[in-house]
């Protein structure tokens, strides 16, 4: 297993669980520390695994960009680094795991992008979150993109437009995370929600999630279109075709993957 510096990486049964462990940078994301989330997610992604939980050390989910790593580098070096931190979101919505956030404490700005990012998201009572770019120098131009996609237009033009946190129970009501629960059952809470959402046939669910992706946002023609031909196509994998056998036979199913 690769060996990292800025995060933990441990596995538990069917579930991954990727820590970013930067607490005394607040989980800030440094180069080095979105090179070795995006190592993580890979690795994860290829692996038999059917669940991914990103989580964060310390007090602090994540603040966000390591303003050190920013403030250093020129024109080509910031392109590089939010190219860098655009591939680790791609990959963690094209990996065939359900990725669900563990978020306590703050998630601002490119902390905020990790969690719309994620498939799901459980929230602690104490969680909070903001694009913080918006009273700053620095607008929050990038982690706006998934944020906007859960969330819709006014309410992001709310977060974006003053930067101010926002608390828990409104990111529930704002679509941003699933759930909201007290500190100490947020453990509990994710592995509840992430034993639900990966049951059944693995290849199944793995190409649903792709789907899926592919045709959020796209025209409504345009998504039926993608989504017809996968699921046609889908209607012949072992376990479509074990799952409709269990239903007809009036049995449990024995998921082939």
């Amino acid at each position: 297993m690769t060996e990292y510096h800025h995060i933990l990486v441990k596995r538990d049964g069917d579930t991954v669980t990727i820590t970013m462990n930067r607490a005394a940078r607040r989980n800030s994301l440094s180069a080095d520390h979105l090179a070795e989330l995006l190592v993580a997610f890979r690795e994860a992604g290829t692996s038999d695994a059917t669940g991914i939980v990103l989580a964060g050390a310390g007090p602090v989910f994540s603040a966000g960009h390591d303003f050190g790593d920013v403030a250093a580098r020129d024109l080509m070096g910031v392109r590089e680094l939010l190219t860098l931190c655009t591939d680790l979101m791609k990959t963690m919505e094209s990996v065939p795991q359900v990725v669900i956030a563990r978020v306590h404490g703050l998630a601002t700005a490119a902390g905020c992008q990790l969690v719309a990012s994620c498939d799901l998201a459980i929230a602690a009572e104490s969680a909070g979150f903001a694009l913080p770019g918006g009273k700053g120098g620095w607008f929050c131009h990038t982690p706006a993109v998934p944020v906007a996609r859960s969330i819709g237009r006014k309410r992001l033009m709310e977060l974006a437009l003053t930067g101010d946190v926002i608390d828990a129970p409104t990111a529930l009501e704002w679509g941003l995370v699933n759930r909201v629960v007290p500190d100490e059952q947020l453990d509990d809470a994710v592995a509840e929600l992430l034993a639900r959402a990966t049951r059944g046939s693995r290849a199944s669910k793995a190409m649903g999630k792709v789907t899926l992706y592919a045709q959020l946002d796209r025209p409504e023609a345009d998504a039926y279109a993608i989504a017809l031909e996968v699921m046609a196509s889908a209607s012949q994998l072992p376990g479509a075709r074990e799952g409709m056998a269990a239903f007809l036979e009036k049995r449990k199913p024995s998921w082939p993957d």
